[in-house]
């Protein structure tokens, strides 16, 4: 049996702290899973669910974007991509009587969890100006009323287009296609704040902004670094990963201010041993690195190298005939200070020794790392450093090495590559142009940062967002709400309530969508989409489940619909495209490198793997034409005395801004999200007791106050001087324009805080 919505909102009333545990999944990660499901599916609709998720004719999980090999499993899915699956495959339902009862003020009001716990959309709604609630809303009136305001604007520059990295690659490269031909590269993603210092750092050392490896290359690796990264929460899939590549010989290397369970030990379900027996040590060295301390590791290792007589420290072949820039590069690696690396990284020399050694004795190196390295301001230098790293050592375009950001959403990578991106390559407008005989605009968009800074300033007045949850996924939270406030129009393309719903223009728009999971059947019969993941594999998803709602459409069917409405003289094909997806497969073909023959290629069983010049060939494709060594300075983040360095991390229970518990079983946190780890000896030093209840209070040159209200203190061993709290409930503590240097993405990771008495 299911279980009914809650009537009742949740908070941590009922919390309990215990001991931080040092293994992950196992039985209870079942157990978990589970549980979930059969409370939102039920036993029979779980079954028929989860074994088709990551299969080769089934669907993609809506979780992350780890690839899943050729040999799949029969239970190829995680608990938290279980997790994803029950949120979205759930037998509740939000209905017309639901938004009759409940004020929109009354939305804002509640919990995330709260509203995601609601269940499914089922019609579209509108909320109309002066009114406090959402009412029904045909179709063809919510699509002629996006094409009256849309086309009411002084240009087109004053509307926003953003995308989640759910959207699968049809449904993305429609949608890129409509908005230029509506007029503006206004397309921000939720990659502007995660990975985007990836691709800024890649694209410019190495010529491409993804990374290098397959999944087999972890298994022939012999060193491999995992940075700034939760797998057993975030990517647990990568955990079987990372014990196969055990097994094989590799040793780890966890670079993290967190002891993390899931680098610690696994138990794989899966295996005996992972249920009965004590499972695999993963992490043979943990490096418990200060937060933005990174750039220091990976320069210090550098000048190490670069100084080293050990035989074959540097591959200097490699490097006379695939780099530039090495003279300068080693010019400043050698003037590194070592009590500045030492006190970024607030590591002990020995450490660092020791690591060298784990380096020089390894011949093929992969580094892995996620948010961890890519919220900071000097989050592209950091990862230009890294890439330095592997450079040096010929560790790029080779079996069993190389660089691998680890993507967040399922198909973000996928999205970036369809085009979803505020500043476009000429070469990509070019091909569009020559596709559909239309010129589309040249000048560069709005990321999410400054999206939201348009937004504010009444610069921009539509907003469109293509799934997600940008309020919650976004910083700075009274401005961004602010922003969106200010809007006349916000329409959001959904499968679940979520707090943007409740922060809206004068207008706003519900559109319900299609989930992963459900049956898409157009004019020409059953479609699949197709998704990228972290490693560049193209696959096809289909999903198998009747639809939550006959009142549903696709994200493709949405895109194309509201194409003819808001341009009705365009010559581009939009009928076409909805009524059979492989018009748009197509059409991508001869516009995106990569994907000749689509339609064919992506129904073969696991799909096909997307060209990678320098994992493939050695070769580079950047502006010298090989790849750049690069001089990054050293700055190291002194925080004010009395203050701590605080960044913003999921729990156990939760994906991205979706929060299926409120549990975080790894850290010890049972009924509860209003937490802040910190080290006992900070807390001593701050004269603040475990337990305590404090505000968090962030710091930022433009003096603002910044406060995210009633946190129970944790003592945890964080590393010194830092702590850690969960987004998106601090995120109202980052500050909008502090950013990175380059990507612009938000420093979610380096936010000064202190901690006042509640």
């Amino acid at each position: 049996m299911t279980r009914q919505a809650p009537a009742d909102d949740f908070d941590d009333t009922g919390m309990r702290v215990s001991k931080p545990k040092t293994w992950a999944a196992g039985v209870p990660g079942v157990s978990a899973a589970l549980k979930q499901s059969y409370d939102q599916m039920g036993v029979r609709r779980t079954a028929l669910t989860l074994l088709r998720v990551n299969q080769k004719q089934g669907f993609d999980c809506p979780g992350c974007a780890w690839p899943e090999g050729d040999h799949r499993h029969v239970a190829e899915f995680c608990e938290n991509g279980a997790k994803a699956v029950a949120e979205e495959a759930t037998t509740r339902r939000i209905t017309r009587e639901f938004f009759a009862a409940h004020t929109v003020g009354e939305l804002a009001e509640r919990s995330d969890h709260w509203l995601g716990q609601q269940g499914r959309l089922t019609e579209p709604m509108i909320k109309r100006a002066g009114s406090e609630h959402y009412e029904p809303v045909s179709w063809d009136e919510a699509f002629g009323l996006l094409a009256s305001e849309l086309n009411a604007l002084g240009s087109p520059d004053e509307a926003v287009f953003y995308t989640s990295g759910r959207t699968s690659n049809e449904a993305a490269f429609a949608y890129q296609l409509f908005v230029r031909a509506f007029g503006t590269n206004n397309l921000p993603d939720c990659s502007n704040m995660c990975h985007e210092s990836s691709g800024s750092a890649l694209g410019e050392t190495i010529g491409i902004g993804k990374g290098s490896v397959h999944l087999e290359d972890l298994y022939k690796a012999d060193l491999i670094f995992v940075v700034g990264q939760n797998p057993g929460t975030n990517h647990p899939r990568m955990l079987s990963a990372l014990e196969r590549a055990k097994k094989e010989g590799a040793r780890i290397v966890a670079v993290n201010p967190l002891p993390e369970a899931g680098l610690m030990r696994f138990k794989n379900p899966q295996r005996p041993s992972g249920v009965t027996g004590r499972g695999t040590a993963l992490a043979d060295r943990f490096l418990q690195i200060r937060l933005n301390g990174d750039l220091a590791l990976f320069q210090a290792l550098n000048r190490m190298l670069v100084e080293s007589d050990e035989p074959g420290a540097l591959d200097r072949e490699f490097l006379a005939a695939h780099t530039h820039g090495f003279e300068a590069f080693e010019k400043h690696v050698r003037s590194l200070d070592w009590d500045d690396v030492l006190e970024a990284t607030g590591l002990p020399r020995a450490e660092i020794d020791a690591t060298l050694r784990d380096v020089l004795a390894s011949k093929r190196i992969v580094v892995c790392w996620a948010m961890g390295l890519t919220q900071h301001r000097n989050s592209v230098p950091t990862i230009r450093e890294v890439v330095n790293f592997l450079l040096l050592r010929g560790n790029i375009g080779r079996p069993g090495a190389g660089v691998c950001p680890v993507r967040g959403h399922s198909n973000v990578q996928g999205d970036r590559t369809m085009g979803i991106y505020e500043k476009p390559k000429p070469e990509f407008l070019d091909a569009l142009a020559a596709e559909f005989s239309f010129e589309p605009p040249r000048e560069h968009g709005l990321d999410t940062v400054d999206a939201i800074r348009a937004m504010r300033d009444g610069k921009a007045k539509v907003f469109f967002g293509m799934g997600g949850n940008f309020v919650r996924a976004t910083p700075d939270s009274a401005v961004t709400e602010r922003a969106l406030r200010s809007c006349r129009l916000t329409a959001q393309v959904s499968t679940k309530l979520n707090r943007s719903h409740a922060v809206t223009g004068e207008l706003a728009l519900i559109l319900p969508a299609l989930g992963r999971t459900e049956r898409d059947e157009q004019a020409a019969g059953p479609q699949f989409v197709s998704v990228e993941d972290s490693m560049g594999m193209v696959h096809a998803s289909r999903g198998r489940l009747a639809p939550a709602s006959g009142h549903l459409l696709s994200e493709v069917a949405i895109v194309c619909r509201l194409a003819r409405a808001a341009l009705p003289g365009s010559d581009i094909g939009w009928d076409a495209m909805e009524r059979d997806y492989d018009v748009i497969r197509d059409h991508v073909s001869r516009v995106v490198p990569g994907f000749a023959d689509y339609n064919a290629r992506v129904r073969e069983p696991g799909g096909f793997t997307l060209p990678h010049a320098p994992r493939d060939e050695r070769r580079f494709p950047t502006a010298t034409g090989k790849a750049n060594l690069t001089v990054n300075g050293l700055e190291v983040l002194r925080v004010p005395q009395g203050r701590l360095l605080l960044q913003t991390v999921r729990s156990h229970d939760q994906y991205n801004t979706t929060i299926y518990g409120l549990d975080d079983r790894y850290r010890g946190i049972k009924a509860g999200r209003r937490v802040v780890f910190v080290n006992p000896a900070d807390l001593s030093d701050l004269g603040v007791a475990d337990g305590a209840t404090v505000d968090l209070v962030s710091e930022w040159s433009d003096g603002v106050e910044r406060r995210a209200p009633a946190f129970r203190v944790v003592a945890y061993p964080t590393a010194r001087g830092c702590a850690a709290a969960y987004f998106p409930e601090t995120n109202v503590l980052v500050p909008l324009d502090s950013t990175a240097e380059v990507s612009n993405t938000p420093t979610s990771k380096s936010v000064v805080v202190r901690l006042e008495p509640a």
